[in-house]
């Protein structure tokens, strides 16, 4: 007879930024109405929410249950910056909430991935800073980059929620462009370490892995936060002094979001194609369908901001890629589940 244990064995080892798949479904979500499609948009809407509830259980079971595996994935150096995808989801699960007007919702949903952004920020930081053991640039890969996300995810969905904090609402802006700041601060600082680590050290295979495409959807989500900061009108004096530079930020987020776009792909070809490593279904494949997403919002907003038609044509072709590559990651992932959880 199995054992209890054995049986949860799935849930032990469940992959700590699997809210990466409540990020994808939802920006998606949030691309469809954008463009307008609000049959779709609805759908993956509610995709979105049943995934964060589902995602929110199991994690909170898997802590209950395996409290020292779960502080083992937050305490190591090369997992620790998974669990920013929790803060990503929030918000955009909030964005979702006020785009239905559902304001209360969107506003708690703000205020909770604050909260968990806040204590992981200085977590994830103690880790490298105390618990570094390796002391070496081979722990660095493109998911320490979901701390990005998830701050500039706060950036997106503060604006969001602003507008409905009245006399706060000045105060809050402040708040939002220093958020906006520390997310462009920490990309500098990882975006290098990672260019660093595969252009100059040893890779193996295994260290292709779908993850590098969050190094491109940090950027994407870095012009779009740009992109809605300047959409948006500043309430104090200093804010509008940043306007210009917030203008920059944008154009030059989404061109480097671009350019990796092409090296990704190749890299992608590279190893299944060349090295004739098996493509099989991860978790981590989520982060390829997030990035697509938020590029495909990111070239809309963007087409708005700079006033430049063209890139409202990218944000459609893209949508469909990011959506055909939802599709077919989900079909692998309910296959997966139909053939055992244990594959989860």
């Amino acid at each position: 007879m199995v054992s209890g244990t054995a049986k949860l064995e799935w849930l032990k080892n469940l992959y700590p930024g699997y809210f990466s798949l409540t990020m994808a479904t939802g920006i998606i979500a949030i691309a469809l109405g954008m463009l307008e499609m609000p049959g779709l948009s609805n759908v993956m809407y509610v995709i979105t929410l049943l995934s964060w509830c589902v995602l929110t259980g199991l994690y909170s079971l898997r802590f209950l249950l395996f409290p020292k595996d779960v502080w083992t994935d937050l305490l190591s150096p090369r997992t620790t910056f998974f669990f920013f995808s929790f803060v990503a989801a929030t918000n955009i699960a909030g964005t979702l909430f006020d785009l239905h007007a559902l304001t209360n919702l969107a506003l708690a949903c703000w205020i909770c991935a604050f909260l968990v952004w806040s204590a992981l920020l200085h977590c994830s930081f103690s880790v490298l800073t105390l618990r570094h053991a390796e002391r070496k640039a081979s722990v660095v890969h493109g998911g320490w980059l979901m701390c990005i996300v998830g701050t500039q995810s706060l950036v997106l969905h503060g604006l969001n929620v602003v507008h409905h904090l009245g006399d706060y609402a000045d105060h809050m802006m402040v708040i939002i462009y220093m958020l906006w700041g520390i997310g462009l601060i920490l990309y500098g600082i990882f975006v290098t370490l990672f260019c660093y680590r595969i252009f100059f050290l040893d890779m193996s295979d295994d260290d292709y892995t779908p993850l590098m495409w969050v190094i491109m959807g940090a950027a994407a989500i870095s012009a779009n936060a740009s992109s809605a900061l300047a959409l948006s009108y500043p309430t104090k004096l200093v804010l509008v002094a940043f306007h210009p530079i917030v203008d920059m930020v944008a154009l030059v987020s989404w061109a480097w979001a671009t350019w990796w776009i092409p090296l990704l792909v190749v890299i992608g070809y590279w190893k299944h194609f060349i090295r004739r490593i098996p493509l099989h279904y991860e978790p981590t494949q989520w982060s390829i369908v997030f990035p697509l997403g938020m590029y495909a919002v990111t070239s809309f907003r963007l087409a708005l901001a700079a006033e430049f038609e063209p890139l409202h044509w990218v944000s459609h072709v893209m949508l469909w890629v990011a959506l055909s590559l939802w599709c077919l990651v989900m079909f692998c992932l309910l296959r997966r589940l139909a053939r055992g959880v244990a594959n989860f």
